[in-house]
């Protein structure tokens, strides 16, 4: 009894603190950035699938570069200006989710900002020469783009939060009466507050720059975002924070609460990492990222239950389960499960959490050891998770057949696994049965 009411305990704790993760104002302002700017990225995907796969089947020599431009455009308008795109959107989020009635001008403090936190000058190397060359007044793909997007998340952050606090001080906001435009007022209004946010970010940039010899974008580039993305989207890293996100549907709470909160935003800078790679034809620097996780670890929705509907419908014994699966067929073929999820039920179901969690695990596992070995190739290119399992496969690698062969392995492996459990299942639903006849 003491064990059950310390069990009930730890549920209750662990759902309240995942609830409150996932509603953390600058967590969710960070998710709500993403979305909006995900369709860049599909993008950006499609762009570099045309130009590194599809083009070079019917292409080749000058022909071939030509129709390269239009991808290279493309590229350069979503993930080479990554960061300037990320802080922006923040600013707008983060100071909606605050209830700030001007988001406009927050998104426009924030990408000023992070303009300003850049260095003054950079290194190029020219065409054809053999050394660099300092140069000033250019901004650089290396700090607009997808290197530095963590660091347009953090300044986008800080500026959004410091611009509202100073924004909503009565004495330092200008009122210019209702005689004017709605849109002169706002203007006026937020003043003050632009002119002490930007001047201050621009004294640290100055700090920075004339004695330290450095640049923020630099510094959290390399004192934070590279350490976290090698804790955290390494192969245990992302296993953990993925299975505990999967291990929240027990209690009836979306997996995006945690792993859209801590594991996707990460995800994400690796996915513009390494389509900005491919694009450019350079070694791609990550195994796994945002195509990577649902291609070999959510066939079929959270769980991978495409395998759980395929054992049941082969071997299930259960009329209702079996509904529920024919049911379930075409949503789960676009990675929509809740119907499963709710209906067979995942939820608060001891017996299938078991399979539902380790699942995932595996494939990412098995997706890993075939990328690590290079029996497939890495995932390039970003798709849209509602891709159907198998064609995930083929379009995430640019084009590797052998991705999908990987993945047919994952779904037999999860066919095995979820049996017996599917197996325990019925006994179970079958004795609910009878004692409610009796």
């Amino acid at each position: 009894m003491g064990a059950s009411l310390q069990n009930s305990k730890f549920v209750d704790k662990f759902t309240e603190f995942a609830a409150k993760l996932g509603s953390q104002i600058h967590l969710s302002s960070l998710r709500d950035a993403f979305a909006t700017i995900m369709p860049l990225y599909i993008l950006a995907g499609v762009a570099v699938l045309f130009n590194n796969t599809i083009f070079q089947w019917f292409l080749s020599g000058p022909s071939l570069a030509s129709a390269q431009y239009w991808g290279n455009l493309l590229v350069n308008a979503t993930l080479n200006i990554s960061s300037l795109l990320i802080a922006t959107v923040i600013g707008y989020c983060l100071s909606r989710n605050r209830g700030y009635d001007n988001p406009i001008a927050a998104s426009l403090v924030s990408l000023a900002t992070l303009i300003i936190m850049m260095p003054g000058s950079i290194t190029v190397v020219p065409d054809g020469a053999a050394d660099g060359v300092v140069v000033s007044g250019v901004l650089s793909f290396n700090n607009i783009g997808t290197q530095a997007m963590f660091a347009g998340i953090i300044i986008g952050l800080a500026a959004t939060e410091l611009f509202i606090y100073i924004s909503n001080i009565k004495k330092l906001q200008i009122n210019m009466g209702d005689s004017i435009p709605p849109a002169v007022g706002k203007s006026f209004s937020v003043l003050i507050p632009f002119i002490i946010v930007m001047a201050l970010f621009a004294v640290i940039s100055a700090v920075l720059y004339n004695v330290f010899h450095t640049d923020l974008i630099s510094i959290i580039t390399v004192m934070i975002q590279e350490p976290l993305r090698g804790v955290t989207t390494g192969l245990f890293g992302c296993v953990l924070i993925y299975s505990l996100g999967n291990l929240l549907w027990l209690f009836g709470i979306h997996q995006t609460v945690l792993n859209g909160s801590l594991l996707e935003p990460l995800l994400m800078v690796n996915m513009t990492q390494c389509m900005a790679a491919y694009a450019a034809g350079e070694p791609i620097p990550d195994i796994i990222n945002a195509a990577f996780v649902p291609t070999f670890g959510m066939m079929g929705g959270s769980g991978s239950t495409i395998a759980l509907i395929i054992a049941t419908l082969l071997f299930g014994r259960n009329k209702a389960t079996k509904t529920i699966c024919k049911l379930s067929v075409a949503p789960g073929c676009f990675n929509i499960n809740e119907p499963i999820i709710f209906g067979y039920s995942i939820v608060y179901n001891i017996t299938m959490i078991i399979p539902f969690v380790l699942l995932p695990a595996i494939g990412i596992i098995i997706g890993y050891a075939a990328t690590a070995l290079n029996f497939i190739n890495e995932c390039v290119v970003y798709i849209p998770w509602t891709t159907p399992p198998l064609l995930s496969g083929y379009l995430a690698t640019s084009g590797d057949f052998r991705a999908v062969i990987v993945q047919i392995v994952i779904i037999a492996v999860g066919v095995l696994l979820y049996l017996p459990f599917v197996k325990i299942n019925d006994k179970l639903m079958d004795q609910v049965s009878a004692q409610e006849n009796e």
